[in-house]
């Protein structure tokens, strides 16, 4: 049986899969639940995503349904069935799965991949390595258009890949934390706003908002608290630009940790982008107080671990409080 909501079992639980997730990432030898939520998806959506706009809209939010919901029961059974056989196969399992929803590592590497050529001077294979990771066009920029794509993706991923997982397993373990990497890689998949996904993608679009909609603000606020602890932070000021400047991204929610990660660095994100050579002008958030280079991913990597550990220690609290009246 997986171990209850908002208790400390699944506390230490989470903590484990963290620190499984630190040592080892994501093993490309091992099979990732997202890639086979991946696949379903893309094969659903190339069944269910034609007709009228309308039909769109309703089969979209049919396959979302499906999904999500498929992939909760498909993991509670799982958990439930090796509990069944032996209680410790189930917590070994529950923890593989947490582990499996966290990207703490993976970011961080996708982060070094980008800061290495570029601290060699080597543009174009840091073009190359920061083109993995963002979906804007990459071949013109330079230091500090490579620097400001890595700083925003470092930032925006801080709550799909270490928060928000976080924040939906305390509250429901493996199976809670996997359905919300579902509507995750909904969202990646059929949430664009083109003219193939504009209807069938609305529903996942919406959901994958109101997901991180709370991980979101929370990240912000403790992105800033773990800031207070770096003496070269500029922690002055983040919390009212932020809630300044976040309401302006495009991202219901996307602004709130990139915005906070451009005050506490002293730089300013945001501008234009380039997709697929269509000009793209987001709000600027932060204020330029430092010319962006190299040296801000690496403060941005430290953000991004002080915010995911003042984020569990925040959970850890309130999973403390309730077990105490409950």
């Amino acid at each position: 049986m997986t171990a209850e909501p908002l208790s400390l079992t699944l506390l230490a639980l989470v903590a484990v899969a963290i620190v499984l997730d630190l040592v080892i990432g994501d093993p490309r030898w091992l099979p990732h639940p997202v890639v086979g939520m991946g696949r379903v998806i893309a094969g659903l959506e190339r069944a269910w995503n034609r007709g009228s706009p309308w039909l769109r809209q309703c089969m979209g939010a049919l396959m979302t349904l499906v999904v999500v919901v498929g992939v909760y029961a498909l993991a509670w059974s799982l958990l439930q069935g090796l509990a069944w056989i032996h209680p410790l196969l189930g917590l070994v399992a529950e923890i593989g799965l947490l582990a499996s929803t966290l990207a703490i590592k993976g970011l961080q590497s996708a982060a070094r991949d980008v800061a290495q050529p570029l601290t060699q001077g080597d543009l174009d294979g840091a073009r190359r390595a920061v083109a993995m990771v963002v979906g804007r066009d990459t071949e013109a920029l330079d230091e500090a258009g490579i620097t400001r794509a890595t700083v925003e993706t470092v930032a925006e991923n801080t709550v799909d890949g270490l928060t928000a997982p976080l924040f939906w397993a305390l509250l429901g373990g493996a199976p809670l934390a996997l359905a919300y990497k579902a509507v995750n890689t909904l969202d990646s998949m059929v949430g664009y706003r083109n003219e193939r996904y504009s209807d069938f993608g609305w529903a996942s679009a919406r959901l994958d908002d109101m997901a991180n909609w709370v991980p979101a603000r929370l990240t912000a606020l403790t992105m800033w608290l773990a800031a207070l602890t770096v003496p070269a932070a500029r922690t002055r000021g983040a919390l009212s630009g932020t809630w300044r400047d976040a309401p302006g991204h495009p991202s219901p929610n996307a602004g709130w940790p990139e915005a906070m990660m451009a005050y506490l660095l002293g730089v300013q994100l945001g501008g234009i982008n380039r997709y697929g050579g269509q000009v793209s002008e987001r709000v600027r958030m932060g204020e330029p107080l430092e010319h962006l280079r190299v040296a801000h991913i690496r403060r941005s990597m430290r953000y991004m671990h002080g915010a995911w550990i003042a984020f569990f220690l925040l959970m850890a609290g309130l999973v403390g409080a309730w077990s105490a009246v409950s």
